[in-house]
């Protein structure tokens, strides 16, 4: 299926901006991965529709472009107020969006087992009070065949980038905060410290409930080490920040350090 929106939407500098986000440097290598994950299912199932589910999808950033690339898809949050921003987001640009209150845990008991092509699980892990328990849920939820896309944060770059900062105490509490599990935990249930995993503990944990991993990518592998609107001013330096990020997502020893890992579970 090819990534173009459909009229109304506002044509292809809109598809553009709901593609890739405000923020360039995380979403175009997720976006790339996720086509392609789209498209297999498409050929496999000869369904050119796949049921998708945003578990924790917030505002909709990942679930209008979908909607309005013609899937029908369901987000689920916890929030009301982020899904009436969803609605008013997929409304904005003349698709349609279901919206279900709920948690990551009970996912299966929202949407039905067996319901969904595909999964979104994008930094969800880290605030959730039992990621084991939502990772099963979204098992359940998958269909034979189907794919799990997990976004989480990396507890070896939050070590990294502290250490760069100066910050050499927090740095090696965060070091030896990273379990055996390879999972740092939250400090609490409820606060906004998030848990962060390693690549081998969060592959571990989409493994638990039975699931297969594919493909994993580093997003923010460089990007996350530099000042704040480092690459905003010049247009062609960020674009070759953005070339060198897609390079580096893959690399093994550069993927590992990346803020953020993308790992992708099929059932």
């Amino acid at each position: 299926m090819a990534a173009e929106f459909p009229p109304g939407t506002g044509g292809a500098a809109l598809g553009e901006r709901r593609l890739y986000g405000r923020d360039g440097m995380r979403s175009p290598v997720v976006w790339d991965v996720l086509r392609e994950v789209v498209a297999a299912r498409v050929a496999q199932t000869g369904r050119e529709a796949l049921d998708i589910v945003d578990a924790g999808g917030g505002t909709g950033g990942f679930a209008v472009p979908f909607a309005a690339l013609g899937h029908r898809v369901t987000v689920v949050d916890p929030s009301p107020d982020a899904l009436a921003a969803a609605q008013r987001r997929a409304a904005e640009v003349h698709v349609r969006l279901t919206a279900v209150q709920g948690d990551a845990d009970g996912l299966d008991g929202l949407v039905g087992e067996s319901a969904a092509d595909l999964v979104l699980c994008h930094s969800v892990l880290e605030y959730v009070d039992a990621p084991a328990a939502s990772m099963a849920a979204i098992a359940r939820v998958l269909r034979p065949g189907a794919t799990v896309s997990v976004l989480a944060a990396n507890a070896v770059a939050a070590v990294l980038h502290r250490a760069l900062a100066g910050r050499y105490t927090e740095a090696r509490e965060l070091l030896l905060g990273i379990g055996p599990g390879g999972v740092a935990q939250r400090e609490a249930p409820g606060t906004d410290v998030p848990r962060r995993f390693t690549l081998a503990g969060l592959t571990a944990l989409i493994e638990s409930p039975g699931l297969r991993t594919g493909d994993a990518h580093g997003i923010r592998v460089f990007a996350g080490l530099l000042p704040a609107g480092a690459a905003d001013a010049d247009a062609a330096a960020a674009d070759a920040l953005r070339a060198l990020e897609d390079a580096a997502a893959v690399y093994p020893a550069l993927r590992d350090i990346a803020a953020r890992l993308h790992v992708l579970g099929h059932r």
